[in-house]
């Protein structure tokens, strides 16, 4: 399997609470190279280009209005890494995206609790920290909203850098 890229979003909520470090901790100690980081503040039409009409179709579009009301409501942190399977990978490591159900030991399961019910009552987005690339191709996509090419820096993990000679 070749290297993948998957685009990482910290959302709001991770950096109203502090924890973003801890978060990004957790994705280099599995060795995930990271290519791409920084901090903003996002504008509506970058917000619906990540959010885009394929939500509105699969989840409604008052969901998706209120998902990108979410993420234009304070900083966030795009970050884009590399690795081995890295969709799989970061997907596994942030949990379910509905925080009550993510099992403990991700992301989603150690930090955060609120339920989609919670989230219609308010009639907000689900704060739930962090999103994570459903695909490599969505990863690819969404990368390309949130950062321009000469953002991303070749930095090659160790693992492949070296391959055995057969005999």
């Amino acid at each position: 399997m070749k290297l993948q890229r998957s685009l990482i979003l910290l959302k709001p909520d991770a950096l109203d609470r502090g924890i973003m470090g801890e978060i990004i901790t957790r994705f280099e100690r599995v060795g995930a190279k990271i290519i791409g980081m920084k901090m903003l503040v996002s504008e509506k039409d970058t917000a619906m280009k990540h959010y885009t009409e394929d939500l509105a179709q699969r989840r409604g579009e008052v969901i998706r209005q209120r998902m990108i009301g979410m993420l234009t409501s304070g900083p966030i942190v795009a970050i884009a890494l590399e690795g081995v399977e890295m969709v799989e990978i970061a997907r596994k490591m942030v949990g379910a995206t509905e925080p009550k159900v993510a099992v403990p030991g991700t992301i989603r399961g150690d930090y955060t609790h609120v339920s989609y019910g919670y989230a219609d009552d308010k009639k907000i987005g689900v704060f739930n920290l962090i999103h994570a690339s459903a695909s490599p191709d969505e990863a690819e996509a969404e990368i390309n909203v949130w950062f321009k090419p000469e953002e991303l820096v070749a930095h090659k993990p160790s693992y492949t850098k070296f391959t055995l000679k057969e005999d």
